[in-house]
């Protein structure tokens, strides 16, 4: 039996293969309708944890209203990153990511 102090055995070998392939899986594509929900409704959470921390901090009408015009831009500019190009623009183009729309925006002719 290995002890912390000494160096695994050639044997485990299989054992951490097993473990780099289970950790390349828990980044793949979510196919799971519940951790699709689950992803969505934290990112939710998080952005409205985020906006009251900032509300709290600068309670005026002028700040919520700033946060209010930044989250409606930025979903308006995904909306368009994805949808819009993809259905109205160049119907070839297909959305994997803001990564993919910068190349697509960077390498069309």
């Amino acid at each position: 039996m290995n002890s912390p102090q000494t160096p695994p055995e050639s044997g485990s070998q299989p054992a951490r293969r097993s473990i780099f392939a289970a950790l390349r899986s828990v980044g793949g594509d979510l196919k799971n309708p519940l951790w699709i929900y689950l992803k969505g409704f934290l990112f939710l959470v998080s952005g409205l944890l985020a906006g009251g921390l900032l509300l709290l901090e600068h309670p005026t009408w002028k700040d919520a209203a700033l946060l209010a015009m930044t989250v409606w831009c930025c979903c308006r500019f995904y909306y368009f990153a994805f949808y819009v190009i993809e259905h109205y623009v160049d119907g070839e183009y297909k959305f994997a990511g803001l990564g993919s729309f910068l190349t697509y925006l960077v390498t069309r002719r």
